[in-house]
């Protein structure tokens, strides 16, 4: 486990800023087809895949993974199969 540790390099960090960027444009993606097809587990499962085919090979698979989870996980906590939760946008405030 130590050799897995150790001082910071040019590469290392270069490594990591292309991980981070394309984590940026992984979630960009899916945030915009999420608002053109809701937040449910079928706008999650197309925003997945949009997102997952913008990153391509292991990435790609890893976002797409990624992304399945988080919606399955928010479809079967809150939300509903086909759309969101409640809509509160009428309630009014205090």
């Amino acid at each position: 486990m130590s050799d897995r540790v150790g001082m910071p390099t040019v590469g290392g960090l270069r490594s990591g800023m292309v991980d981070y960027g394309v984590g940026v444009i992984a979630s960009m993606a899916y945030s915009v087809s999420q608002q053109f097809l809701g937040t449910g587990l079928l706008g999650g499962l197309i925003g997945a895949a949009i997102a997952g085919s913008v990153i391509k090979g292991t990435r790609g698979t890893a976002v797409s993974t990624i992304l399945g989870f988080q919606s399955g996980l928010g479809a079967s906590i809150g939300g509903g199969m086909l759309g969101g939760g409640s809509d509160t946008s009428s309630r009014g405030s205090i």
